[in-house]
């Protein structure tokens, strides 16, 4: 053996399972682990060894997940607890920094978990809320170093908890949501993106409140909406519209007339707010709540046509076990689309599933397309925003994929 094995809680891989912990990536399943010794509990620090003894990496300990290791250093001595995760997130930080002084944005990802070199760590910025996630046995052991270091750093007037979130239960935790530092938020926080105005429900809201990933896929569609704007009087449709900040981009743009389709009221009404804040009328939005699936049948029925059609569903399959489902689902929603296509009019479509890949994405679209009987070139190629980052290491972490597609006729 290269090293001794001298932590105190350590895990030792299977022969020939240590390829993917040498090239760095951050999780160990537990069919990798031949044996645990030292009874290491929920978020313990591990040290990770191949089957010959050689030290590997070091990685936070969760047995009721079949992620059973999620791996931060791979250096040979022991992290500095508070000490190290002030670096990683000074580090997180300032990457942002350049996206942090910019003009007209407040809001923005912080950490971004496994790519950060954090693994389960989420952290939003909303003005002056910081709004985190704890998503892994580690991190949620780490709840007060982070919530401490975040104050201290970032000096925030609230520090938010929403990790009230489904994979929580993946690692035997239950949900949790509340204030963690500071002073209460107001029931809707304000934040400027890009110039424009929104309200954001970081208590209630979807993710953190707010999709902050698509910031610039939100731009794009901007600068899109302003080509298209100029060839009459346009209309959008925004399929899963959240709260409407597609459609205040589009509305920003030029656009007439806007349709709103979303199942929830909630969502649709806060749309109807984030409208007002920015100055536009009430009437140029038309909202429709309901199942989105039966929606765009009944608009196809109603021989609507639109100019810029934005299709950001939720995520259809969260495992490769959904993948079939999901595809059909994405079909639907794209065959619909194409056929409420105006020739000439733009189709920005995404996908959020991670077990869902670029390459299949476009094969659905594609597939959409052929039996909607539509000319159709895609334009480009959209994935979530740059405070998101992805580390070569971990492929994992990009989940978000867009095509825009010009229907030709």
């Amino acid at each position: 053996m290269t090293n001794t094995m001298k932590a105190e809680r350590l895990v030792i891989l299977k022969p020939g399972r240590e390829a993917p912990t040498m090239r760095r990536h951050p999780w160990i399943f537990s069919g990798s682990i031949t044996m645990v010794q030292g009874n290491p509990g929920p978020g313990d620090l591990v040290a990770v060894y191949s089957a010959e003894g050689d030290q590997l990496a070091w990685g936070h300990y969760s047995p009721a997940s079949q992620i059973r290791i999620r791996l931060f250093s791979w250096a040979q001595d022991i992290p500095d607890g508070a000490g190290f995760w002030r670096q990683r997130l000074q580090r997180a930080l300032g990457l942002r920094e350049s996206l942090r002084r910019s003009s007209g944005t407040t809001a923005y990802r912080l950490v971004n978990a496994e790519s950060d070199g954090i693994p389960g760590l989420i952290v939003d910025q909303y003005g002056d809320v910081i709004v985190i996630q704890l998503l892994t046995a580690g991190t949620d052991a780490l709840r007060d170093t982070f919530a401490d270091l975040l104050m201290e750093m970032i000096a925030p007037l609230t520090l938010y908890e929403r990790s009230d979130v489904d994979v929580r239960g993946q690692e035997g935790l239950l949900p949790v949501a509340g204030l963690l530092r500071g002073v209460e938020p107001p029931p809707l926080v304000d934040i400027t993106e890009l110039g424009l105005t929104y309200r954001v429900d970081i208590r209630n809201g979807h993710k953190t409140g707010f999709y902050l990933d698509q910031r610039e896929n939100r731009q794009r569609f901007r600068e899109l909406a302003v080509t298209q704007e100029q060839s009459g009087a346009p209309v959008m449709l925004n399929v899963f519209s959240y709260t409407g900040a597609f459609s205040v981009c589009g509305l920003a743009a030029g656009m007439v007339r806007v349709v709103n389709i979303d199942a929830s009221e909630d969502a649709l009404a806060l749309g109807q707010q984030n409208v007002a804040a920015n100055g536009y009328d009430s009437s140029r939005v038309t909202d429709i709540q309901g199942d989105a699936f039966v929606a765009l049948r009944k608009l196809r029925q109603q021989s609507e046509r639109f100019d810029l059609i934005v299709l950001d569903p939720p995520k259809f399959a969260s495992a490769q076990r959904d993948v079939q489902r999901a595809s059909r689902g994405y079909k639907d929603i794209n065959l619909q689309a194409f056929h409420l296509l105006k020739p000439g009019g733009t189709l920005t479509t995404f996908s959020c599933s991670g077990a869902i890949s670029e390459d299949l994405f476009q094969k659905i679209v594609f597939g959409a397309a052929l039996d909607a009987g539509r000319d159709i070139q895609i334009t480009g190629h959209l994935s979530q925003g740059s405070d998101h980052p992805v580390a070569l290491t971990f492929p994992e972490g990009a989940y978000l994929k867009g095509l825009t597609c010009r229907a030709v006729q």
